[in-house]
């Protein structure tokens, strides 16, 4: 497998919060989480339930641009089950928010994304990552 997405989740933490933003910040005095941006709005009515596969394009990159991970170079979609931990908590809370069509830029800080280990070689450690994410559909 290749890098970015793909490794296990870092271990999550209790006491996310979901606001009317679509934001999920932990609460603290620093923001922690992942802010979700859409590019292209989705059905509104399609959204990830727990179990479920969902198909994704993505193109990952770090906050300087440089890019670590793309499912679009490999002209392949990626998969992956909601719920399972198979992904990083970032994209857990983020793609579950999206729904069916909807493209959105998902920026995840570093506990939502590989914390104080990164990915050596790949990604610096305390890394926030920013996806370029489109929800293509559900399985």
């Amino acid at each position: 497998m290749s890098a970015g997405i793909h490794i296990a989740p870092s271990t999550p933490t209790a006491g996310y919060r979901a606001s009317s933003h679509h934001h999920i910040w932990y609460a603290s005095e620093s923001k922690m989480g992942v802010e979700i941006e859409t590019i292209t709005p989705g059905d509104g009515q399609t959204f990830p339930k727990k179990g479920q596969t969902c198909v994704v394009h993505y193109v990952g990159s770090l906050t300087d641009g440089t890019k670590f991970d793309s499912s679009r170079d490999r002209g392949k979609p990626f998969k992956f089950k909601i719920g399972k931990q198979e992904v990083i908590r970032g994209w857990e809370e983020g793609v579950g928010q999206m729904s069916v069509g909807q493209r959105a830029t998902l920026t995840c800080t570093p506990d939502f994304a590989y914390g104080s280990k990164g990915h050596p070689g790949i990604i610096p450690p305390n890394s926030t990552l920013i996806f370029d994410v489109e929800l293509m559909g559900l399985e």
